[in-house]
C-alpha cells in the first residue's frame, strides 16, 4: 500500500508497504529500538523495528535502500507508525526503475508456471551486475546510525 494511506488505516490493523530508506535511527534512549523513515512517492512512513525484530532481519535493516515492512498500524493523534513484524529488502526493484523497466510487468508469484522463463524482476539487477555496476554507486546513501 502507498504511504499515504496510512493515514487511513485504523489502529493496530496489518499493512505491507515500501519505501526508500531516509532515515535510519537508533538513538541510545531508546533501548536498541531503531526509528526508520521510508518514502515512496506518496509520502513517508515512519517505522518502529523492536530489538527482536532487528536481531532477525539485521542485515535488511542495516543494507536496504528500498525496504518492505509489514507490521501493525499504530496511531496516537497524529502521529503514525508502522510497527515491523517483517522486513524484506526490495533493493532490486531500484535496477528496474534505472533501466526503464515497469514494474507492472513483473510476474506475479506462481506466474512462472503459466509463463516460465527470466523472472523480470531480477533481470535488470543482474545485468547491471554483470556490466559490472553497484547499486551503491548510482543512489544516495540513507541518514543512518552506523
Amino acid at each position: 500500500m502507498p504511504c499515504a494511506a496510512l493515514a487511513d488505516m485504523r489502529d493496530g490493523r496489518w499493512v505491507t508497504l515500501a519505501g526508500l530508506v531516509l532515515v535510519r535511527q537508533r538513538p541510545g534512549s531508546a533501548s536498541g529500538v531503531i526509528f526508520a523513515t521510508l518514502e515512496d512517492e506518496t509520502g513517508i512512513a515512519n517505522v518502529i523495528v523492536w530489538p527482536s525484530c532487528f536481531e532477525r532481519h539485521r542485515r535488511i535493516v542495516m543494507a536496504s535502500k528500498l525496504l518492505g515492512v509489514t507490521g501493525r498500524v499504530q496511531k496516537e493523534g497524529a502521529v503514525i507508525h508502522v510497527v515491523a513484524s517483517r522486513l524484506t529488502d526490495q533493493s532490486w526493484r531500484l535496477a528496474a526503475l534505472a533501466d526503464g523497466e515497469n514494474f507492472s510487468e513483473a510476474l506475479a508469484h506462481a506466474d512462472e508456471i503459466a509463463r516460465p522463463g527470466a523472472d523480470p524482476r531480477t533481470v535488470a539487477l543482474y545485468r547491471r551486475v554483470m556490466q559490472g555496476e553497484r547499486l551503491e554507486d548510482i543512489l544516495p546513501k540513507s541518514r543512518d546510525f552506523h
